[in-house]
């Protein structure tokens, strides 16, 4: 049995994109205040199928679940993730409402007959309401032990939560997710990174193993390209270089 590409979806682009940024707007003022990468420019830093290496494939990304979107309200679970309150929170508000007006991009890669699978996004906030949200994800993801994702009636599963370090920096926050469903193990490693004024979401989702060795290379290779296209190091909290001359408005992509 594979896991069913709407369950798979859910479970990367919820937690992996949720845990970078609420979907709160930013106020006009704040949004201007600061320049800040485009969202142009936040997808030339994502990972690409050629960076990760032969047989890796970018399917169409799935577009996500928002009110916005006309989703009827049986389409999927008012809320699909438990457990872990301040985790489960921020996922739920991500899938619930209409995202941020901030800078976005976001992209999933798939291996061979989609197994493992990667997704990232980056998104782009002045420095203050980033180090606001960041450190709210960082404490969601260091607090949480186990989470229950619902996509419906016969696709639940519960994670059991524990920290790990994927990169460089041993205090980038990241865990492992560990789990069974329909006899099928499940394991996500999820890791967040701060790059100035750009946050990055990673996660790295397997079945039928656990390859955390692989999940650090696919991360490295994403900091990496992230610090190369964008001008700032991991865990910096100066503003990227390549940024425009003139503050730019945020903007939903």
């Amino acid at each position: 049995m594979s896991l069913t590409r709407p369950f798979h979806a859910l479970t990367a682009a919820a937690v992996v994109v949720a845990v970078a940024l609420g979907p709160a707007a930013l106020p006009a003022s704040a949004a201007t205040a600061q320049p800040l990468p485009s969202a142009d420019q936040l997808k030339s830093a994502l990972l690409t199928a050629a960076d990760l290496g032969p047989g890796w494939t970018e399917p169409p990304v799935t577009p996500s679940p928002s009110p916005s979107a006309g989703a009827s309200p049986s389409a999927s679970p008012s809320n699909p993730v438990t457990g872990c309150d301040a985790l489960s929170a921020l996922i739920n508000m991500y899938v619930t409402r209409p995202g941020a007006a901030i800078p976005r991009a976001e992209t999933e890669l798939d291996g061979p007959n989609g197994n493992p699978m990667v997704t990232q996004a980056l998104a782009a906030e002045p420095s203050d309401q980033l180090a606001t949200d960041f450190n709210s994800a960082a404490d969601a993801l260091k607090t949480c032990h186990t989470i229950t994702f619902n996509a419906g009636p016969s696709d639940t599963v519960t994670f059991t939560v524990s920290p790990v370090t994927l990169g460089d920096r041993k205090d980038a926050p990241a865990v492992h997710l560990d789990g069974t469903l329909a006899g099928v193990r499940l394991n996500g490693y999820v890791g967040i990174e701060r790059f100035g004024t750009v946050a990055m979401a990673f996660g790295y989702f397997e079945r039928q193993g656990s390859n955390e060795q692989a999940a650090s290379m696919e991360y490295r290779t994403a900091v990496a390209k992230v610090e190369r296209a964008l001008g700032a190091k991991a865990g910096s909290t100066t503003a990227p270089t390549a940024v425009p001359a003139t503050p730019t408005e945020g903007r939903r992509v």
